[in-house]
């Protein structure tokens, strides 16, 4: 598991969250972003499904918070 504190809090179901945790991805993970189309939409479908966030909430996050995730995403995969 990966928590990452965000820099701008993200408001989900109310409430102010400021870490997002991701857990490692498995394949079923990398499987189901097959199907998306674009690089940032798959990363964003990818950090949806490790966090256990919509979509929809995780591109509510700030840029910067949202490549910290990308990062913390790449190297779980061996791409750091």
């Amino acid at each position: 598991m990966t928590t990452i504190t965000l820099r701008e809090p993200v408001e989900i179901n109310g409430a102010q969250i400021g870490v997002l945790s991701l857990r490692r991805p498995k394949v079923r993970d990398l499987e189901a972003i097959d199907k998306v189309q674009g690089e940032t939409a798959k990363t964003v479908m990818l950090i949806a499904n490790l966090a256990e966030w919509t979509p929809e909430q995780v591109r509510e996050l700030d840029a910067a918070d949202f490549a910290a995730a990308s990062k913390a995403v790449a190297e779980m995969l061996g791409n750091g």
